[in-house]
């Protein structure tokens, strides 16, 4: 069965300020590649410690016969909503959970003056919320009114849910739909996220059409992207992080054909770090369940029970998704990938480029 041996340590391994590097903000990529499969991929061959340029198209012929890849299904919701108080004052809010029918928790913009039982309005009067109580770490619980029409009128007027490191001052409307389109994977299908899987915004049906073509199988499961995969790393001792959980399923043939790819020491794939997530909660739990809450944070050092290989894109220094690449390649080894990427002006972060490594 595929298990990966742990990567040698040293006591900056759990030093928060070992993940760090220097990123000129013009790389920053700021909108999407004309086309999905444009983008630019470095491939790191961990054996030999060989790292080599490729156009991202290249994956096709690069993933190992009879492999398995993994992808994450899960759909953003489009969930920030502008909006303002009844005293005139701008709000936005960035809806993270539905804790029930019509309740809400919230990261509301400029929400230093909001008061419990202030009904507030977003997206020019479509939406109206009820502010019921502050939750930690500066969440707000929202009641929305008509809440059986909610998820319908997010998806027409709600804007999608991009990072701070994406700048829309005054976007069009032109400029929406193009990232109500791009800030989502062609096969996106289970709505809940609030962040893209954004190694899968490279894809198209093309190309996972030429992936089958090569008797790869292509596995869907669904992990809804939120608060723990982006949260920012606040201790130097990474080891006294704390993730938020998020919801993750499988659906029972995708578990099968995974238990099978285990025992068979067939090469798994992941597509993206929350598809990593999702494998290593089943192998945690021995694939006893097939859904729930995971709050898994991965960081050297760290045995993969189920990951051969990885794409993802470049990520932001001192996160938590830059950890869980750094456990499975080393960080040393990750750390002269993306000073290379940088020298050779790659993009960086959700709409740039990616590696995959294997």
């Amino acid at each position: 069965m595929p298990f990966i041996s742990i990567i040698p340590m040293s006591a900056n391994d759990w030093k928060l300020s070992s993940y760090d590097y220097e990123l000129p903000q013009s790389l920053i990529a700021q909108h999407p590649t004309p086309r999905r499969e444009q983008s630019r991929m470095l491939f790191l061959e961990r054996q030999s410690g060989r790292i080599s340029n490729h156009n991202f198209a290249e994956i096709v012929s690069l993933l190992p016969e009879s492999s398995c890849l993994v992808i994450n299904n899960t759909k953003v919701l489009p969930a920030r909503l502008p909006g303002k108080r009844q005293t005139g004052g701008k709000i936005e809010a960035l809806l993270i959970e539905e804790k029930h029918n019509g309740f809400w928790s919230a990261i509301v913009r400029k929400a230093g003056r909001i008061k419990s039982g202030e009904r507030l309005e977003f997206c020019g009067g479509q939406l109206y919320a009820v502010a019921q109580e502050r939750l930690e770490e500066g969440e707000w619980l929202l009641k929305f009114e008509e809440p059986e029409h909610l998820k319908e009128r997010l998806e027409k007027f709600g804007l999608p849910p991009l990072p701070p490191y994406i700048e829309r001052r005054e976007a069009s409307d032109l400029q929406n739909e193009e990232d109500r389109e791009r800030y989502q994977t062609c096969y996106a299908s289970v709505p809940g996220a609030i962040a893209a899987p954004t190694a899968g915004l490279h894809f198209t049906p093309e190309i996972l059409a030429k992936i089958r073509n090569r008797g790869i199988e292509i596995l869907e499961v669904t992990l809804h992207v939120g608060l723990g995969t982006f949260s920012a790393i606040e201790v130097e001792d990474i080891r006294k992080h704390k993730m938020h959980a998020e919801f993750f399923s499988v659906n029972a043939q995708a578990l099968e054909q995974l238990k099978k790819y285990r025992q068979n020491q067939k090469k798994i794939i992941c597509l993206g770090t929350t598809s990593v997530r999702v494998l290593e909660s089943l192998a945690q739990q021995n694939f006893k369940v097939s859904s729930g809450w995971t709050d898994i944070f991965i960081h050297a050092p760290y045995k993969f029970r189920m990951m051969d290989g990885l794409l993802t894109n470049f990520h932001l220094p001192k996160s938590t998704l830059m950890l869980l690449v750094s456990a499975f390649c080393g960080r040393d080894f990750l750390l002269t990938a993306y000073h290379k990427a940088v020298a050779e002006k790659y993009r960086f972060f959700s709409y740039g480029d990616c590696m995959f490594i294997l």
